[in-house]
């Protein structure tokens, strides 16, 4: 075996390897691109995956998804809001009511139709949430989840109508021209406050002679309107002479903003001299009618008292059987009853405990001879005894079918009598002040004789309606002047009062209209605790001599700064407050 001795020899690497070099190089540059853009795509598609997993997960409301909504707020919160929303509608439109005035003496009736159509739009959905309102604050409905929803319905309703004044409000603005065009403007506000002046100067004769005609409660309502006339008055000029000085600067908005406030204080001026001047008309028919208000409700007493039964007529026998009570007037088409109101339709029930079945048919353990009725039947009503009616109970059904009310058939006859001897006895008082030779407030009596006639007649006919009417339509506009001369410290409550008010002012019957008097009266009384709640929205002496304190109490001003703030306009929650007032 032979072993070679040679040096090894290394393996050549010359240029067919190195050649091969720069190719893979090239090659794997190629190959990195399109994994990275591969990897990039990738990534952002579990971004948006993962993106719409998370929003997915939020808005998931089967069970383990994340809520969206916060918890419901509490029911005293939403009712809190509902009232404030109410406060402010109703001063929207009473404010938007006032601008359009005066759009329409420089415009006409025409240009202003639009405008009118929406307030009478908004007062249509304000209307609406009142009576919502209204029945809310009786427990109606009684369950959480329908009072939230009834609340959600006042607050949708305030809403459209602060969104329908809203639309129109550019319009308005173009209507008026104000900022190109004041000059004419600014006449008709200073040709009103002219008459004003005059007539607020009057209104201290009017009240004087009031005061000598009538008691002072007849004059009472308007106690203070003739100063408080004279401070917006006394506003009114300060910012009718800076609206001028405006214009001659050439500062077109400034003078602008002057005049609204100016024309907010001019309406409330309005509203005053008009209040009084309005009373002492009222004052002059109520003393015209009362004398025939008078003989009209003697005269509807009279009738009721000449049904009634005399003392110790109709008295049940002793062996009556428990069943027998006192009398009661029976229902229309009624039978005989046992002292409570009868059902309508129903049959005798007698002292013996027999059903009404029993005595229709004669039968029964009170049939024949000792079945006593204790209510009288009306005209066509049911037999009184087992087989037949008497000549009496004829007489007596008879008697009741002259009542002068259908609707106090079923009212017992004790409280029948109780009711006429109170309504004499009041009747009596008040012609004896008619002839006492004294001072007295004829409205005050017109309210006495229909609310204590009310109970006992209906008199839908006479003159005792339309006295009726008088007297509750003057205690509706006292407090409506007061609203609306105080809307920016009266709340919601007095408000809904109000609107109660006027809408029982169309009513028939005396029970109505007593009753709207009587809303109109209690929204007074809450309007005026408000404002007195409130205080003085104005520190300093400056401010009462220009009559800010009661601009800003009256709403002329927002009184959202030291100087009162912006005067409000035509418009609803987002474009009232657009023109901001600039001290000069």
């Amino acid at each position: 075996m032979t072993i070679s001795t040679d040096v090894p020899v290394a393996i050549s690497t010359d240029a067919p390897v190195a050649a091969a070099a720069p190719e893979d190089e090239e090659t794997s540059g190629a190959d990195l691109v399109l994994p990275l853009v591969v990897v990039g795509a990738v990534g952002a598609l579990a971004g948006y995956a993962y993106l719409r997993r998370t929003r997915r997960a939020r808005t998931r409301t089967t069970p383990g998804g994340t809520r969206i909504t916060p918890p419901a707020p509490p029911l005293t919160e939403l009712d809190e809001d509902s009232r404030t929303l109410l406060a402010e509608a109703d001063t929207w439109i009473r404010t938007s009511r006032e601008e359009l005035s005066f759009a329409e003496a420089r415009s006409g009736p025409a240009a202003v139709a639009p405008f009118a159509r929406a307030v009478r739009d908004a007062e249509s959905e304000l209307s609406a949430a009142f009576r919502i309102r209204r029945q809310y604050d009786a427990g109606v409905p009684p369950d959480e989840p329908s009072r939230r929803h009834a609340l959600a319905g006042i607050v949708g309703r305030c809403q459209e109508a602060g969104r329908r004044l809203d639309e129109e409000a550019a319009a308005l603005d173009q209507l008026r021209a104000l900022e190109g065009e004041i000059g004419e403007a600014l006449t008709v506000a200073e040709t009103r406050f002219r008459e004003l002046t005059g007539r607020a100067v009057a209104t201290g004769t009017t009240l004087a002679d009031l005061a000598e005609r009538y008691a002072p409660s007849a004059t009472a309502p308007v106690t203070g309107y003739a100063e408080q006339a004279k401070d917006r008055l006394v506003f009114a000029t300060t910012h009718l002479n800076r609206s001028r000085q405006a214009v001659d600067s050439g500062e077109a908005e400034g003078a602008v903003r002057q005049l609204r406030a100016a024309e907010g204080a001019i309406a409330q001026a309005a509203a005053f001299v008009d209040g009084i001047d309005r009373l002492a008309a009222e004052l002059g028919a109520a003393a015209g009618m009362v004398a025939s208000a008078l003989t009209g409700a003697e005269a509807e007493l009279s009738g009721v008292r000449g049904v009634l039964p005399t003392a110790g007529e109709w008295q049940q026998p002793a062996d009556a059987g428990t069943g027998a009570m006192t009398g009661a007037v029976p229902d229309a088409g009624a039978g005989t009853g046992t002292g409570a109101v009868p059902d309508t339709g129903a049959g005798t029930r007698t002292g013996g405990g027999g059903t009404a079945e029993d005595a229709r048919a004669g039968t029964g353990p009170g049939a024949g001879a000792d079945a006593v009725p204790d209510a009288v039947p009306d005209t066509g009503a049911g037999t009184t005894r087992g087989g037949g009616g008497t000549a009496e109970d004829a007489g007596r059904a008879t008697r009741w079918s002259r009542l002068p009310d259908a609707a106090l058939l079923g009212v017992p006859v004790g409280e029948l009598r109780s009711r006429v001897l109170h309504a004499d006895t009041v009747l009596t008082s008040v012609r004896q002040e008619l002839t006492g030779g004294r001072p007295y407030d004829p409205l005050d009596v017109l309210r006495r004789i229909v609310r204590v006639l009310a109970p006992v007649a209906t008199g839908r006919a006479g003159v005792l309606p339309a006295a009726a009417r008088l007297a509750a339509g003057s205690a509706t506009a006292v407090a409506d002047t007061f609203v609306t001369t105080h809307r920016g410290s009266v709340g919601a409550d007095a408000r809904t009062l109000l609107a109660a008010a006027r809408e029982l002012l169309d009513a028939a019957s005396l029970t109505d209209l007593v009753r709207a008097h009587t809303l109109a009266r209690q929204a007074r009384e809450l309007a005026e605790q408000d404002v007195r709640v409130h205080g003085n929205p104005v520190a300093g002496a400056a401010e009462h001599e220009q009559g800010a304190a009661g601009a800003v109490l009256g709403g002329i001003l927002l009184g959202e700064d030291a100087d009162g703030g912006p005067p409000p306009s035509f418009g609803g929650p987002h474009t009232r407050a657009r023109r901001g007032l600039t001290s000069a």
